[in-house]
């Protein structure tokens, strides 16, 4: 049995290196893929395109005006009429309109004014962040407009509230950081399934399934030798990754321990890659595969708790993303990489990753059995 399982690993090695498309998708996976990712995910405001159509022409409206400066937005013109300020939002020419109107500084002497904001909803992320930007800018505007009325007349005290914000593990908010992590495990994710139901699928198309099969190899040894060669080469690109991308180019500190999450990513590969071995055994070409990965891929990641917190999704969205190895690989990447976390911590994520990954396996092969007989 050893001699046989050996001889299938060193076969699926030989076959996996000289298979130049699925290489050149390894390495991509896990450097331009993650780079790229870090970059074009972000949900930072940054230099957001308004235009300003002022009728009050006064300095409180001036004043008011240059409070939309960098670094998250960018005046990018004035606007003369209600026409254009439609028209450079139809050209896309801006994002943001704001609109000042005419009696505003009078009204702001008397008692409160208001300006209009006009925003692109096509965009609806950037546009929510940018209406929360403004909505601190009014206030702030507002509070020292106030403050300096009442300065003329003697010192008073104007009753505040302050809330001063600590951010703990990413204490400037850096979006790089957070993306680029989350590109990896992503990669990992679909590189793992997808090389895994390739090396399957390969063998069905090129007639040498049946080859296999009337072998003395076992199905849990012909799966055991197709899993090899993706435990070993994904998690040390995953690693490399992460040493050379999210730490190397983005600056992300990593606090914890490589060696217990290059460990645990082992396992976390060797569940994925048996979901790809099952999808494999369902799947007729290597077109349908890659079809049913992307298939899993996208739920898999939008329940995970990266994006939003699993306690805030439906209950029967938590409960579905409990069946998934991707929402514990997760919440353990980020404790151990941003956090620190030791395996006191990440211990249930590292269970839950192992138990999915065993029957997994078990269900693959038990499937590829029954087809089989």
């Amino acid at each position: 049995m050893r001699r046989r399982l050996l001889a299938m690993v060193r076969k699926e090695f030989s076959q996996l290196f000289r298979d130049v498309p699925m290489l050149l998708i390894l390495i991509w996976s896990f450097s331009g893929a993650v780079y790229t990712g870090g970059h074009g995910a972000g949900t930072e405001l940054s230099k957001y395109p308004i235009v300003v159509y002022d009728l009050s022409q006064s300095p409180a409206s001036r004043d008011l005006v240059s409070r939309f400066r960098a670094p998250y937005f960018k005046l990018v013109g004035y606007a003369r009429s209600d026409a254009e300020v439609v028209a450079m939002l139809d050209r896309g020419q801006a994002n943001l309109v704001v609109v000042i109107p005419a009696d505003f500084e009078r009204r702001l002497s008397e008692a409160s004014a208001s300006f209009q904001v006009i925003s692109d909803g096509s965009q609806s992320m950037m546009a929510s962040i940018a209406s929360g930007h403004i909505a601190g800018i009014a206030n702030d505007y507002s509070v020292e407009r106030l403050e300096s009325q009442l300065s003329t007349r003697g010192p008073v005290s104007v009753p505040q509230v302050d809330a001063r914000v600590r951010v703990e593990y990413n204490p400037n908010l850096t979006d790089t950081w957070f993306s680029s992590l989350l590109e990896v495990f992503n990669q990992t994710t679909m590189v793992a399934m997808l090389l895994a139901a390739a090396a399957m699928v390969r063998e069905r198309e090129h007639g040498t399934l049946e080859h296999l099969l009337v072998s003395p190899l076992r199905p849990l040894e012909l799966f055991a030798a197709k899993l090899s060669p993706v435990v070993a080469l994904v998690p040390l690109a995953n690693v490399a990754s992460v040493l050379g991308i999210v730490h190397g180019a983005f600056q992300t500190p990593i606090r914890g321990s490589l060696l217990l999450f290059y460990l645990v990513s082992v396992v976390y590969v060797f569940a994925m890659a048996s979901l790809g071995l099952g999808i494999a055994v369902v799947a007729r070409s290597l077109g349908q595969a890659m079809m049913l990965v992307l298939l899993l891929l996208y739920p898999m990641t939008l329940l995970s708790g990266a994006f939003s917190p699993p306690e805030s999704q439906g209950s029967l969205m938590r409960a579905a993303s409990l069946l998934s190895p991707v929402r514990y690989y997760v919440d353990f990447g980020y404790q151990v990489l941003f956090k620190g976390n030791g395996i006191a911590y990440v211990w249930p994520d590292v269970l839950g990753i192992l138990a999915l990954g065993v029957a997994l396996f078990l269900v693959s092969v038990r499937r590829f059995a029954r087809r089989v007989r």
